[in-house]
């Protein structure tokens, strides 16, 4: 019996659907970086978000207990700013109420042993920052003025690193 579909034509349909089954498998659905996350504490103590948005806008923080179990990423805090944050340096107490921020979830008591991240995003999903993860610890040992955050070095190496304010501002977007 004779195909009625010439070869020729087969095969590229074929080569086009092995294409697109490839492309959906290995492409994956992520939210574009443009903002740096990082902590820091106030003169008293209080421990502060810190947010360096490069180029776009982000609106929202959310402070949950990072763990490599999706099933144990509990949030413990989460924030709206009353207006996208813009270009440029955004502080804020994660433990008080703040001018410009909305406690969208109340921060939970932070605990010892536990590793939590910081993270920035918007309520569309169009923009997200880098996270900066961080135990009690890493917090007890800052100092007003000093930020710690995330650092890719140029072989894709993530490190935590406490840099002052000046160098966060100087440095965070120069990768984005």
């Amino acid at each position: 019996m004779w195909s009625t579909t010439p070869r020729p034509v087969f095969r590229r349909f074929v080569g086009t659907v092995v294409v697109g089954v490839a492309l959906a498998a290995t492409s994956g659905c992520t939210v574009p970086i443009d903002a740096v996350a990082g902590i820091s504490v106030t003169s008293d103590g209080h421990l502060l978000g810190v947010m360096m948005v490069c180029g776009h806008k982000i609106d929202d923080a959310v402070l949950y207990v990072d763990s490599a179990d999706v099933d144990k990423q509990v949030t413990v805090g989460s924030w709206t700013a009353d207006r996208p944050l813009t270009p440029g340096l955004a502080t804020w107490p994660l433990d008080a109420p703040a001018s410009g921020w909305t406690a969208t979830r109340s921060l939970a008591p932070l605990t010892t042993k536990t590793t939590y991240a910081l993270y920035g995003g918007t309520k569309d999903n169009s923009w997200s920052s880098s996270s900066v993860s961080f135990t009690l610890a890493d917090r007890d040992r800052l100092t007003p003025g000093k930020v710690r955050c995330d650092s890719i070095s140029d072989n894709g190496d993530e490190s935590a690193i406490t840099v002052s304010i000046a160098e966060f501002k100087t440095r965070a977007c120069q990768n984005m």
